[in-house]
């Protein structure tokens, strides 16, 4: 393997053999929406809530006729974000930059969103594309029309990303976003969790080096990529902060680093700005390592209730809410992890490991044959997010569909249950408590985003364009991913022994054919608002009163009927002494006509309908799809610190058939077991929408035997081994997922 700088290098050279628009801010072109479209929206929304309360003989006051629900995207990437330019490359089948201002355009007049905010990367954003992107939200706001009454909101923020090479060390990636928008209520630079000028691991050639390398490319009339390298340059160059300042007194164009959740905390106290901090994309294992657990930051140290109020339970890298109880990999008394084996629903990739490396043994004698099994099955555990590395010359699909996800919608890659919102909200720390003298747990409000790579905020709004729409990314021809695999991976030394590697987090990026089966067009978050304002929106984050959707707009109430103070909406955190009575009403997403509004063709050019929309764009018919079921999952938080948690995830404890009725679904629920359990409970419910064609709903599409077990996979590739014509579609029942409801039993 070529060793950091030469590896990083490559990457330079890479990239200044390629062409695209150096980053810069760029240009927003539509105005905003019409009043009159935003009251037909609202009209709609009345309407149907009207309807199902005919439908099904509800009280009138069951409706809080002064909320509305709007929707957004709190998760949208620009090529500010290192990974998203890289992306973008010809060498990607990229289509060029997007930045900002793309998010403006395609959140106004492609998804139709009421919000969003910007997430790039802290860890690539220089104070000077900083400066630019708070410039551009603050246009996008300028062109809303009246601040009370906006037909969008768009907010600031940054992505705080961590990841951790052992469970231990672990924490998942953080969205931080900011209600206001001026400079006086921002931070004076994002706060990453590694500085790259520091990075010790993968840090880049000085910045002479890479001035150098830019100068090269200009010579050779490379010169976008020429203004790229020397941006890679600036940040090799930026001077690291000093951690032992107090934020507000550092020098702005310093990098700042927060290793751990509790820096990051601290230093946005020194800040002493309103901010939310949202986790994020938390099972997905191509970035969290085997074993991780949300045990590790469920302390008073690392967990800060009063922002990190909400967490993204599905996005376009998949759904993080379901927990399985498979054994990543099994204790023995020694304290020594091994290698469990298969079962129905779960095939361990260090199980795998074993036997490919069986298959391999030809004439060995089978005491050494078996020792290099045990050997492969090691070095895969051992592998953490890259188990397939031990054997470099191998395809995704010689790994079959191992540690996936079988049964679960819309997974994420390589699910890590013990990172799931289902197994978070079971977790009680019985020796450190909250600010109310209770044992501390997550009291998280779910919603959904999407994750987006190429400044489109709210993609889900139809399921086209799989190369577009979603973050499925790979490489041009075979030829270049043999070489991009050549340059930055490990060669195979012998194909008869596995071998022990550790992943470079460079190769991570390049290496994105079998994640591409795992991408998907990204959800949305709805918010129950008083009003389609800034800080109407923000009061809807902070008290929870919000749900997430696979993507479709689907409405969604959740009520506890009899809380101590009547009734209480999705989100609330209650104490009761009585049986909790629910009310659910869900009402399906509205069906979507082809193409764009006239509003749409009238807002935006010709040419960035398309090269933005791709001529498709939220289009609403008056017709709505039908909501299938409502189902109820109940959690058990932990009474003791080592309870096991399986046994304390119901999911789901009910299940309610739907009229076949495009009205909605109204039902109400009792759980009779509350009071006698002398059991805290945690609620929430999921809204199923009637099946229609997904991109990627089959996921890896893998064949069973007879036996059930798996014989091959078509993957969906991202790059040249699927046509992009292709969308590989599949039937998925979309679904909304509410907020909690935290019901704790009273105590003396």
């Amino acid at each position: 393997m070529w060793p950091p700088r030469r590896r990083f290098a490559i990457i330079a050279a890479v990239l200044a053999a390629c062409s695209a628009e150096p980053p810069t801010a760029g240009n927003i072109e539509g105005a905003a929406r019409s009043p009159a479209t935003i009251a037909q929206r609202e009209t709609a929304q009345e309407h149907a809530a009207a309807t199902l309360t005919e439908a099904t003989g509800q009280a009138e006051d069951a409706v809080d006729a002064r909320k509305q629900i709007l929707f957004g995207d709190l998760h949208v990437h620009s090529t500010f974000s290192i990974d998203a330019f890289i992306y973008s490359l010809p060498i990607f089948n990229g289509e060029g930059a997007h930045p900002p201002a793309d998010a403006c355009d395609f959140a106004r007049y492609c998804s139709g969103l009421d919000f969003f905010s910007i997430n790039d990367h802290a860890e690539g954003l220089t104070t000077e594309l900083w400066e630019e992107t708070k410039e551009s939200i603050r246009q996008c706001n300028d062109l809303a029309g009246d601040p009370a009454n906006p037909d969008m909101v768009a907010f600031t923020g940054w992505e705080w990303t961590q990841t951790g090479r052992s469970p231990e060390t672990h924490y998942g990636h953080k969205n931080i976003i900011f209600p206001g928008i001026e400079d006086a209520e921002l931070p004076t630079r994002p706060i990453s969790s590694i500085d790259i000028a520091t990075y010790e691991e993968e840090r880049p050639p000085p910045a002479f080096v890479m001035h150098g390398a830019a100068a090269a490319a200009r010579l050779f009339g490379y010169t976008p990529y020429a203004d790229l390298i020397a941006f890679l340059g600036r940040l090799s160059e930026a001077p690291a902060c000093d951690p032992t300042v107090d934020t507000k007194d550092l020098p702005a164009n310093c990098k700042e680093a927060a290793a751990t959740p509790e820096v990051l905390f601290r230093k946005l106290d020194e800040w002493n700005f309103e901010s939310l901090v949202i986790p994020h994309g938390l099972a997905w294992g191509i970035h969290a390592p085997p074993g991780a657990r949300l045990d590790e930051q469920l302390s008073n140290a690392q967990h800060d209730p009063g922002r990190q109020r909400l967490v993204e339970i599905s996005s376009g890298h998949g759904n993080s809410e379901e927990f399985r109880d498979v054994p990543e990999s099994i204790v023995g008394d020694d304290g020594v992890r091994v290698c469990p084996e298969p079962t129905k629903d779960y095939l361990p990739c260090c199980w795998r490991a074993g036997e490919i490396m069986r298959e391999r043994c030809g004439d060995l004698p089978d005491e050494e044959c078996a020792r290099r099994v045990e050997q492969a099955k090691r070095f895969a555990l051992d592998g953490g997010v890259g188990p397939d590395l031990v054997f470099p010359d191998t395809s995704g699909a010689d790994w079959l569909d191992c540690d996936q996800c079988r049964n679960c919608f819309k997974p994420a890659m390589t699910l890590r249950p013990g990172m799931t919102a289902q197994y978070g909200s079971a977790l009680t720390h019985p020796s450190e408590t909250d600010d109310e003298g209770r044992p501390l747990r997550f009291r998280w409000g779910f919603i959904s985003s999407t994750d987006n790579h190429g400044s489109r905020p709210g993609t889900g709004y139809k399921q086209y364009d799989r190369p577009i729409m979603t973050d499925a990314r790979g490489l041009a021809d075979a030829e270049t991913a043999d070489r991009v695999r050549g340059w930055l991976g490990p060669s195979q030394e012998d194909p008869t022994k596995p071998q022990k590697v550790v992943p470079s987090r460079l190769f991570e990026l390049f290496d994105t054919e079998r994640k591409a089966s795992f991408m998907y067009p990204g959800g949305i978050v709805a918010v129950h608002a008083d009003g389609r304002d800034r800080r109407s929106i923000w009061d809807a984050l902070v008290r929870r009163e919000v749900y997430g959707t696979s993507g479709p707009r689907i409405l969604l109430w959740f009520d506890l009927e009899n809380g101590p103070k009547g009734r209480t909406p999705m989100g609330s955190d209650v104490v009761l002494a009585d049986t909790p009575r629910f009310e659910v009403r869900a009402v399906g997403a509205l069906r979507q006509e082809p193409g764009c509004p006239a509003e749409a063709i009238a807002g935006l050019s010709a040419e960035r309908l398309h090269d933005l929309c791709r001529d498709e764009c939220y289009h609403p018919s008056d017709e709505r799809h039908r909501i299938l079921a409502i189902e109820v999952i109940r959690v058990r938080p932990q009474s003791r610190a080592d309870e096991p948690v399986a046994a304390l995830i119901e999911d789901p404890w009910r299940r309610f058939d739907c009229p076949a009725d495009e009205a909605g679904c109204r039902i109400v629920f009792e759980d009779p077991e509350y009071v006698s359990s002398g059991r805290d409970a945690v609620y929430y419910v999921r809204a199923l929408q009637e099946e229609t064609p997904a991109i990627n709903a089959g996921g890896l599409r893998t064949q069973f035997d007879e036996q059930g077990n798996a014989g091959k996979t078509n993957e969906c590739h991202g790059g040249f081994g699927t046509p992009p014509s292709d969308d590989c579609l599949g039937p998925a029942s979309e679904r909304a997922w509410s907020s909690p409801i935290y019901v704790d039993q009273p105590t003396s």
